[in-house]
């Protein structure tokens, strides 16, 4: 990690854990100690339990994501739900375009862009989500799928717009190979994933490339978040499956320092 910028551990709790349950996992999470006083922490559970979760967080270091967003502020969207909806349930954050809704629910470069607009719009801080497949990894075009989706992130914009577009923004670098399945990139591939990401904003739009915040993805554990922390190019990470342990997510909060 850079000591420039502060370290955002982030929680996915995807589609587990019923309202009670979420509101006792958060509580959890929040009576970890120690943390680094520096240390963002950030849950998201799912969207039926966000105002319990909010609530029982009050007070607290820990931040309420939502796992997604619709890029309308209302309308007949069934099923869907927008920026203000989740500012109003307590929300400081989302996810977006995160592997899962690509794979599985057909989210785009385009709608991730959309996304990012009405999130910023309301306020609500994104984090966006990137990474290659497995087939993509072999076929070796893993940075020419990294510059895409981040290049669609901005695409159409005039500078002033990107840079106020990406000026709060974190990145989540997530080979779409290591989630869920144990593996998990060597430390040393991560960070060259990493700093590929931020050398391509840095060269497309200067100095904001060096506060922003890019996290790791992928089977993140107690046993590898240390030295995947120890990256310099890496500035948190973005836990899936073991998030819903609070202790063994209390150590990888506890590995950022």
């Amino acid at each position: 990690m850079n000591p420039t910028r502060r370290p955002l551990i982030a929680g996915n709790w995807k589609m587990h854990r019923t309202v009670s349950e979420s509101v006792a996992l958060a509580r959890a999470v929040a009576d970890t100690r120690p943390v680094g006083p520096r240390t963002d922490i950030v849950v998201a559970p799912v969207f039926t339990a966000l105002t319990a979760v909010a609530k029982a967080l009050e007070g607290t270091r820990v931040g309420l994501a939502a796992q997604n967003v619709y890029f309308e502020d209302q309308g007949a969207f069934t099923g869907e739900i927008s920026a203000p909806m989740l500012k109003d349930a307590g929300c400081a954050w989302s996810l977006v375009g995160h592997s899962e809704r690509r794979q599985l629910f057909g989210e785009t470069d385009g709608t991730v862009q959309k996304k990012l607009f009405a999130l910023k719009k309301h306020g609500l801080a994104p984090i966006a989500c990137v990474g290659e497949t497995l087939a993509e990894r072999e076929a070796g075009i893993t940075y020419d799928v990294l510059r895409r989706q981040l290049d669609a992130m901005t695409a159409g914009l005039e500078m002033e717009e990107s840079i106020a577009l990406l000026t709060g923004l974190v990145i989540a670098y997530e080979p779409v190979w290591a989630i869920g399945t144990g593996r998990t990139a060597k430390s040393s591939d991560a960070q060259s994933a990493h700093a590929f990401l931020r050398d391509r904003v840095r060269d497309r739009f200067g100095e904001v490339a060096d506060t922003m915040r890019i996290l790791y993805g992928g089977s993140v554990k107690a046993d590898n978040a240390a030295e995947l922390l120890a990256q310099p190019d890496v500035d948190g990470v973005l836990v899936g499956g073991a998030s819903l342990d609070p202790a063994g997510f209390a150590r990888i909060i506890q590995a950022a320092g």
